[in-house]
């Protein structure tokens, strides 16, 4: 294995865009997946880059090791790729949690930074500890499991919450009492404090968007692309989202000259991020200007039912290889119960319009195990994916299980026996007959978001205990007693 010196030298040399900054306060910013993972998130970058916005505050990053059952043996340790300096050195460590399954990564980088993971352990040493603070997607939906290992979790969207955290941790040296301060505050979330009842999500102001990139790396998901907020939030009702027209204000757009001033000249690629780009009254007029100034795009989500020939041409202009959009629903029928309309003549438009551009490959999303879901429905499924099969240059079929959240309709759902669900997925393999490629995540693995997802503190202790015991299926069933 590559040491992290060698590792962090060799993909600072490929960034653009890195800060360096001295300020009184200091923040570890870490992702609980890899770097790769990790600089392919917009929320994580734009906090970056907000840290060293804000007077007397900087931030430097780190990133859970590529390898870490390696970087245990080598005992690494956990450090910033701004300056090698020891996660554990700095007064604050801050989280960005997209997603239920990076709760045993948090774990995994307080231990390997050797702070002590439960907040309670810490504030026995407070001036011996840094002070840990969480935040990101996860805050919509239920970020109680990750309470245990927090002691200030920032609800929903940080753009106001950020300048009033850090000028109360610059300004109140007493851990105590800061925190009984932003228990008091809208959007500050103390689990020692609230317990497992946390408070509402925060919502930014409309001025205060887009979120963009600050750095820019070949090494991500998204290589060397410039990636910035086409609009927030969704004016759609699927039941089963987070991000549903209920959340937050719905969707609001980013005004074509404001997207468009904020991207960089030297930006080759750009991506577009949102729950609902292609729902941007001004999407076309966005990616028009973009690919007539020679430039790549990405968009983050494709919704069928908004396709035509206008938007697929302007994508394939630039460059697109791949149409990812999402039925979700096996069947009509389920798709209309969760209040997913795509209708089957919108996937067979997509399908066309993908040959007609030259495209290779058609990519489709599907959840099974939807409450009420039944073996015609799966038949119904088979039957689409063949259809749309013919129609495609190339079709992927992408399954995973429904994974009932909090703060949707759909809330407290049970999730399918996993047996179930594997019948299910190999009836589909043997319809499909080898004409389309099938993927997606493994149901034992929606059984672990499942319980993370409805569950409390308990839950978060179970990630801990799965974490430490290697994070296989086994670890996971063992510790939630599954």
């Amino acid at each position: 294995m590559t040491p992290f010196r060698e590792i962090r030298t060799s993909r600072l040399a490929d960034e653009t865009g890195t800060l360096y900054k001295q300020a009184d306060l200091a923040v570890a910013l870490c992702y609980p997946s890899p770097y790769h993972v990790g600089m392919s998130s917009l929320g994580f970058q734009s906090i970056y880059h907000a840290l060293h916005t804000l007077p007397g505050s900087t931030a430097e990053r780190a990133f859970l090791p590529d390898n870490v059952a390696e970087a245990r043996r080598l005992s690494e340790g956990l450090c910033t790729y701004e300056s090698g300096r020891p996660v554990g050195d700095f007064p604050v460590v801050a989280f960005s949690l997209a997603s239920e399954l990076e709760l045993a990564g948090v774990v995994t980088c307080l231990d390997l930074a050797a702070i002590p993971a439960l907040a309670a352990e810490r504030a026995a040493h407070a001036r011996t500890f840094p002070l840990v603070v969480l935040g990101g997607p996860l805050t919509f939906s239920n970020p109680v499991p990750v309470g245990p290992f927090a002691d200030i979790i920032v609800m929903g969207e940080a753009e106001e919450l950020l300048p009033i955290l850090v000028n109360s941790l610059r300004e109140q040296p007493d851990r105590e009492s800061m925190l009984h301060d932003l228990a008091q505050r809208e959007g500050f979330y103390v689990p020692s404090l609230h317990g497992e009842t946390p408070p509402p999500t925060s919502i930014a102001k409309d001025n205060s968007l887009p979120a963009y990139s600050q750095i820019t790396t070949p090494h991500t998901e998204l290589a060397g692309m410039f990636l910035i907020e086409a609009e927030r939030g969704c004016s759609r009702g699927c039941a089963y989202c987070v991000m549903r027209r209920s959340a937050g204000r719905g969707m609001r757009p980013v005004a074509p000259e404001r997207l468009l001033s904020l991207i960089p000249a030297e930006a080759r690629r750009v991506g577009l991020v949102g729950a609902a780009v292609t729902d941007h009254p001004a999407l076309a007029e966005i990616l028009r200007a973009l690919v007539d100034a020679g430039r790549a795009v990405g968009v983050s989500s494709l919704r069928a039912d908004r396709l035509d020939h206008e938007l697929v041409g302007l994508l394939a202009r630039g460059g697109y290889r791949t149409m990812t959009t999402a039925a979700d629903g096996a069947s009509q029928r389920l798709r209309d119960q969760v209040d997913r309309h795509t209708r089957v003549e919108d996937l067979r438009r997509a399908a066309r319009l993908c040959r007609e551009h030259g495209m290779a490959l058609l990519k489709l999303y599907v959840l099974i195990g939807l409450p009420g879901e039944t073996a015609a429905d799966i038949d119904e499924l088979a039957r689409l994916a063949l259809d749309l099969a013919a129609l495609a240059p190339k079709l992927s079929l992408t399954v995973s299980p429904f994974v009932s959240k909090r703060n949707t309709p759909l809330d407290h759902q049970p999730f399918e026996e996993i047996a179930s669900l594997d019948h299910k997925l190999a009836l589909l393999r043997r319809q499909l007959r080898g004409r389309v490629h099938l993927g997606g995540d493994a149901p034992k693995w929606g059984w672990v978001e499942y319980r993370l997802a409805q569950g409390g503190f308990a839950e978060g202790l179970a990630a801990a205990q799965a974490a430490r015991a290697g994070g296989s299926f086994a670890a996971w069933k063992r510790a939630l007693g599954g």
